[in-house]
């Protein structure tokens, strides 16, 4: 069940918070959306709280990724083995990947500007919307949260930044998406050998088509969760300012939501 159900009435809101999770509009710089799509397509559009735009990226960069073994030919190309890193291209997908990646970096940085200009009117309207919502599951509310605990808990497990905010469906899909990375490029058994000092085993271990895929979710989770966790802080100070203002102003004053306080 999930108060005030009637105010989500208006035309836009900022927020909105539901069992599975709180989804909020706020200002975001388009360029380093655009630039976490190039990093990985897909995250840009994690970033922007468009979830099922971003789940399809990610698993079909995966996907085409594997079929072209395209981080093979990457760390051939590093390696400075140009001839080898052709040879294992499969020209059959290779031009499926280019447009889509392409598309991902556009509509993120295209998404993240008009949403931008969604966030600022949602502002101005300043519409009342759900802080709490409890249901036969879940019970989920606005509070305040420590950027540094979403950041460390995410270096322990990716996802669990994600659980510290209530983000359940994203946390679920990077921890299944994580645990299928951990298992297929054999991650563990490469940082054991690592660990004991025998780095030839280490490299051998490894299968270099998948492990190269987790740097990149490893800090995008940190990322996110650090993020996300400063913007869920700014939303519970704005909706407790807005609760403020309405219901215990000193007799005989009358400040506007929005107005600027001396």
């Amino acid at each position: 069940m999930e108060n005030f159900r009637e105010k989500l009435r208006s035309r836009r809101y900022k927020a909105h918070v539901s069992i599975l999770g709180t989804t909020q509009l706020h200002k975001r710089n388009p360029y380093t959306i655009g630039l976490w799509s190039l990093a990985f397509p897909g995250f840009g559009h994690l970033l922007l709280n468009k979830y099922l735009r971003g789940y399809v990226l990610v698993l079909w960069e995966m996907f085409i990724n594997q079929k072209i073994h395209l981080n093979e030919a990457i760390i051939d190309t590093f390696n400075g083995n140009f001839q080898a890193a052709r040879e294992v291209l499969d020209p059959n997908f290779t031009y499926l990947y280019i447009p889509v990646y392409l598309f991902a970096i556009w509509d993120s940085y295209r998404t993240a500007v008009d949403m931008n200009k969604v966030y600022l009117l949602a502002m101005r309207e300043n519409s009342p919307f759900n802080e709490f919502s409890i249901g036969a599951l879940e019970v989920n509310y606005l509070d305040k949260r420590k950027p540094w605990v979403a950041v460390v808990w995410s270096m322990g497990v990716p996802s669990v930044g994600q659980l510290y905010l209530h983000r359940i469906v994203l946390a679920v899909f990077i921890l299944i998406t994580t645990i299928v990375l951990v298992w297929e490029s054999r991650l563990i058994l490469g940082l054991h050998y690592l660990m004991l000092g025998d780095i030839s085993s280490s490299a051998r271990a490894v299968d270099a088509q998948w492990v190269l895929y987790f740097p990149s979710f490893y800090f995008f989770t940190m990322y996110d969760a650090y993020t996300n966790t400063i913007e869920n802080n700014k939303l519970f100070d704005s909706s407790l300012k807005t609760f403020l203002l309405e219901k215990y102003q000193p007799q005989g004053k009358h400040i506007k939501v929005g107005e600027k306080v001396n």
